[in-house]
């Protein structure tokens, strides 16, 4: 009778705990919505349920104005109007993503890749490639409810321009900076225009390989740019970085304003009162011009990660 008393307390405690447990639960999922914007139904269908709009009828097919598309659900930054294209299929198209915005899921059918919000996981669409429309090969077929459009006029995006070495691995760690919806890596400083990466390797046009960094100042600040610049990568060095020796590797960060300069400059002064022996420039912005599409987003794409770049805490 005492054993049976004891299995019967026993589930019953279980039955209790699992319930609290899934109580738990609802009540961080319901705070953790609360974060993300109100859906509508049909939203709600899409992007919860992985539904799909009727192709011809969202808002956003025939927009050619120049922005950002963001997420519905959370806001983050995800498509940029220089990547839209018209492909005649229905929906939204279009053949790059704002870099780490966008995450890839083997859908459930087997034999398409679903495109979800890197943030918060909504339904945005599927990725199909190969089919030619651009020189990058790749079609994001996007739902137009999914996202909202932000005109450029509207946008309070700034940039920022840092050079530390390989531009694919400086690019690598600023995706993952919370408040950066993009990143372009190319090249600045030097006396050719619209080098080539051929071009600027033979270390002869001038050129340090620089990566731009769209941020969002009421996210990120300048100042805690420059503070993960530093920290991802080696400024000490003066030759280059890690194992890449050359002029065009050289650590610099380009400022625009006053403001960037003494903002950098004072990091650098707390390094130096740090014991550090600062190799870093600080150089005046000149033009900005964008490298080879095979080298954006590099190790997003090649799904590999950086053998010269680090993040080190400092600050």
């Amino acid at each position: 009778m005492e054993n049976k008393l004891s299995i019967f307390l026993l589930i019953l405690c279980s039955l209790i705990l699992g319930s609290c447990t899934m109580s738990g639960q609802n009540y961080k999922e319901q705070n953790d919505m609360k974060k993300y914007n109100e859906l509508t139904p049909l939203e709600k269908a899409v992007i919860i349920d992985k539904g799909t709009e009727r192709p011809f009828t969202g808002d956003l097919l025939n927009n050619k104005a120049e922005g950002t598309y963001i997420c519905k659900q959370c806001n983050t930054p995800l498509y940029t109007s220089d990547s839209k294209f018209d492909s005649h299929c229905g929906w939204p198209s279009f053949d790059d993503e704002i870099g780490g915005a966008v995450k890839r899921i083997p859908d459930a059918d087997g034999r398409r890749t679903e495109i979800v919000c890197a943030h918060c996981g909504g339904h945005l669409g599927h990725v199909f490639m190969g089919e030619g429309f651009t020189a990058k090969d790749t079609r994001h077929c996007v739902n137009s409810v999914s996202m909202k459009f932000v005109p450029s006029q509207e946008s309070s995006l700034q940039t920022a321009y840092f050079a530390s070495g390989c531009f694919w691995g400086t690019e690598y760690y600023f995706q993952k900076l919370r408040g950066v919806s993009q990143t372009t890596v190319g090249f600045m400083g030097g006396h050719v225009d619209n080098p080539s990466y051929k071009e600027v390797c033979t270390g002869e046009t001038g050129h340090l390989e620089v990566t731009a960094i769209a941020y969002d100042p009421k996210v990120v600040s300048y100042d805690l740019l420059v503070k993960y610049f530093f920290e991802t990568h080696d400024f000490t060095q003066t030759n280059g970085q890690g194992p890449d020796i050359g002029s065009q590797y050289l650590s610099c960060i380009f400022y625009q304003n006053e403001e960037e300069k003494a903002i950098a400059q004072k990091n650098i002064d707390l390094l130096t009162q740090k014991g550090y022996k600062v190799a870093t420039m600080l150089k005046p912005a000149p033009t900005f011009w964008k490298a080879e599409d095979y080298h954006q987003q590099y190790y997003q794409h090649n799904g590999k990660q950086p053998y010269c770049h680090k993040y080190t805490k400092i600050f």
